[in-house]
């Protein structure tokens, strides 16, 4: 596909998003989010809590919304919590191009487990999820409890709360950018 064609797609998929851009949270709205998505991720798993617990650093985004069809996008606003507290605000969006016809809303953690982890995010002028760093995206086994291959990567991803008629569970793709709140 020629570059044109991919940008102008690029951007026909953002153009779903539009409204969710306009209406960009404001730096409560963002914490209070993050409260009730923390609160519904350790009521699910409570090895998920305890990882979260053991990590260097914990970017969540409570609302992520994707939307699309046949070009996609997505979009939401999160913060890195270091010792549960935000000390940076980020976003995530992304395109994709492809079968799909949709929407759902979602909610993503991902934990840096080694300082390295956290640094290399932390010093990135927009971090590529499968980029600048693989993540492991962790399904919950019997009695919310992850496997022991996922919690020994350094950086674990969750994707939770999914609703919505689009399925897709994946990191890929995403650019977390750092925004001013």
């Amino acid at each position: 596909m020629k570059p044109q064609k991919l940008s102008t797609l690029i951007i026909l998929g953002f153009s779903l998003l539009l409204p969710i851009l306009a209406t960009a949270a404001s730096k409560v709205e963002i914490d209070t989010n993050i409260e009730v998505a923390l609160e519904k991720f350790y009521a699910e798993s409570a090895a998920g809590k305890r990882l979260a617990e053991r990590s260097k650093g914990m970017l969540v985004f409570p609302r992520v919304v994707k939307a699309g069809i046949g070009i996609g996008g997505e979009y939401g606003e999160g913060a890195l919590m270091i010792n549960g507290s935000a000390v940076d605000y980020y976003n995530t969006a992304g395109a994709s191009i492809g079968f799909q016809l949709g929407a759902q809303v979602k909610s993503q953690i991902i934990l840096f487990m080694t300082d390295d982890a956290l640094d290399t995010f932390r010093s990135s002028d927009g971090w590529e999820a499968g980029v600048d760093g693989s993540v492991a995206v962790v399904e919950f086994g019997a009695g919310g409890e992850i496997s022991s291959n996922s919690a020994q990567q350094p950086i674990i991803g969750f994707i939770f709360s999914n609703k919505g008629l689009m399925y897709n569970l994946t990191f890929e793709g995403s650019k977390m950018t750092k925004i001013e709140r």
